[in-house]
């Protein structure tokens, strides 16, 4: 598009060169410059090349289409805009170790069990962006769907379950009901926004002594 602005510009320079004799010769030049930048800028502007494990959104004055872009070339609207959407696993980690977590800090999550102790977990979410739903994604949430949605939907969830287990039970026995648990409620508030979970690991649980 700055090409064709560009060559815009550059067109009607050479229409004011034109009016005298002396400039009439470079105004010719430049027009015919300007015509083949015109036309370059519109061929390059028609042709979107998405990446292997993306797809692309086109939007055309802030409307979003329906239609999404696969991978390879593409051609469209020279004056569409395409948002890639990334549709690979992705992986959202919160911890309490300062350097693992997608957060800079201590960010475990903190529970509250049945009998009123805290434990601090260690959490990695794996999920991708289903394809079909990119343009509702980009309507209703936008492209920072880990910090609106993966982030926040994990950790209420991950809150509200452990509320019906003790410390014990989620220390020993019961891990893997807890973990089934939070993994269904978790995949359906996902797929309503047009995300889906792949796995759910819930690592380091600690004691927080108050």
């Amino acid at each position: 598009m700055f090409i064709i602005i560009l060559a815009i510009m550059a067109l009607l320079v050479s229409f004011g060169l034109r009016t005298s004799e002396r400039t009439r010769p470079v105004s010719r030049i430049i027009r015919v410059v300007a015509i083949v930048m015109i036309l370059v800028g519109l061929a390059s502007s028609c042709v979107v090349q998405i990446e292997s494990g993306e797809v692309g959104v086109p939007t055309l004055c802030g409307k979003v289409n329906n239609e999404i872009l696969n991978s390879g070339l593409n051609i469209v609207n020279p004056f569409v805009v395409v948002r890639k959407f990334n549709v690979r696993t992705q992986n959202y980690t919160m911890s309490g170790i300062a350097d693992q977590g997608d957060q800079v800090g201590d960010d475990a999550i903190r529970v509250l069990t049945s009998d009123g102790l805290e434990l601090t977990l260690d959490v990695s979410v794996l999920y991708r962006v289903v394809a079909a739903q990119t343009p509702k994604i980009l309507k209703t949430i936008g492209n920072d769907y880990s910090s609106i949605i993966v982030r926040p939907v994990t950790r209420t969830k991950i809150r509200d379950n452990a509320t019906f287990y003790n410390a014990v039970d989620l220390y020993s026995n019961k891990r893997g009901e807890f973990q089934k648990k939070i993994f269904n409620d978790i995949d359906s508030d996902f797929k309503n926004r047009g995300l889906e979970l792949e796995q759910l690991l819930v690592r380091n649980i600690r004691c927080r002594l108050r």
